[in-house]
């Protein structure tokens, strides 16, 4: 099983840490740093009409960044992130620290969810990795079973 990641408010930081394991070159293919919309558009095939329509914070554009590192890699399984770290960005629906994380699989259906979580620049990004990491472990150790 090998695993891409598609990263914006984390700046590539799931990856950092995934590579920070001896041995991960066995199982980790690549990861998509796309901060900008348009790396999210060109890097990833994120249609602008999403971003349009429900903003570059937002579940359907973490699928499509989820679903366009699968497509763009090798990988059999992805993981994305794209949120608000702050201090700044933040709207009346969207504050400071929602993040929106997708997972996909070549052999499932992409889920997504939307977390919004507590602290400063730096916590949320932390916390963001952490979170996206232990439900992609969860997901891999309940698809073994």
């Amino acid at each position: 099983m090998r695993l891409a990641t598609a990263e914006s408010c984390t700046g590539g930081r799931i990856a950092g840490a995934v590579t920070d394991i001896a041995g991960s070159s066995g199982w980790f293919d690549r990861g998509f740093v796309t901060y900008s919309n348009e790396a999210k558009c060109d890097m990833l095939g994120v249609d602008p009409v999403t971003i349009a329509a429900h903003g570059a914070v937002s579940e359907q554009t973490a699928r499509e960044m989820a679903e366009g590192a699968l497509k763009r890699s090798l990988a059999d399984v992805s993981v994305a992130v794209t949120g608000i770290a702050g201090p700044g960005g933040a709207t009346p629906t969207k504050p400071v620290g929602t993040v929106c994380i997708a997972w996909a699989r070549r052999d499932r259906p992409t889920r997504s969810e939307t977390l919004v979580f507590a602290g400063d620049r730096e916590a949320v990004r932390a916390k963001t990795v952490i979170h996206a990491m232990q439900a992609l472990l969860a997901d891999l150790r309940a698809g073994e079973s």
